[in-house]
């Protein structure tokens, strides 16, 4: 979901011991949780904005414009993403100056966008301390991958508890190693549990058998005999 690439490039960049702490941060890559440098929340706020502040073009020395003002890239590191409708870490129109100024055409990266989630919150986290209110931050993680697959054991209370709601568990059995007399004797097996649950659901709810065949059908039968 969030390993789309850089146009251009391969793959997303990976951890470089040789960038800068800012630097690293502003490079593409996977979903992390920002480490902070500074304690305070104020100074905090003021990392993630450093951060999350569009690549501005350069020319030797000079800087200028927006290096990746375009549409479905990432403006801080030019990562080409794009958002689904219904995406819950979808981030809203980047502004110039983060929280304020134009609005901009191009878009945040996953990466980013958590960070940028992480400002809101942080930014909520100040407000409630002014207020004297209790506010827990967020947490960015990757999404798990689903490893689970087909059933394949049953433990003893699996099978005690799917029976008593009324499961059928049968063992796994080839087909060329099933002879006749297994085949019936399975059967007939089935047969009793299905009549004793019969049983037990007539009783219980005082289900009286009915006979399927007409009326008139019936007193023949019984004139006939």
């Amino acid at each position: 979901m969030y390993n789309n690439q850089i146009i251009g490039q391969t793959a997303g960049q990976n951890f470089n011991p040789y960038l800068k702490p800012l630097q690293q941060s502003r490079a593409s890559g996977t979903v992390i949780e920002y480490q902070f440098i500074a304690i305070k929340p104020k100074k905090k706020l003021k990392e993630l904005k450093l951060v999350l502040k569009s690549e501005k073009k350069k020319f030797l020395f000079l800087k200028f414009g927006k290096k990746f003002n375009l549409k479905d890239r990432c403006v801080v590191c030019g990562f080409h993403h794009i958002w689904e409708q219904g995406d819950y870490m979808r981030p809203p129109i980047p502004l110039d100056d983060v929280v304020k100024g134009r609005p901009l055409r191009g878009t945040y990266c996953p990466k980013h966008a958590s960070m940028y989630v992480q400002l809101e919150m942080l930014q909520q986290q100040i407000l409630a301390e002014q207020h004297g209110l209790e506010f827990k931050a967020f947490k960015p993680r990757m999404p798990k991958m689903l490893k689970s697959g087909p059933i394949s054991n049953l433990t003893k209370n699996d099978v005690a508890s799917l029976s008593a709601a009324g499961w059928f568990i049968r063992p796994p059995a080839l087909d060329d190693n099933r002879t006749a007399t297994d085949e019936v004797i399975r059967l007939v097996t089935e047969i009793n549990i299905i009549t004793d649950r019969l049983n037990l659901l007539m009783l219980k709810h005082d289900i009286k058998a009915t006979n399927e065949l007409p009326p008139e059908t019936t007193q023949e039968e019984i004139k006939g005999e």
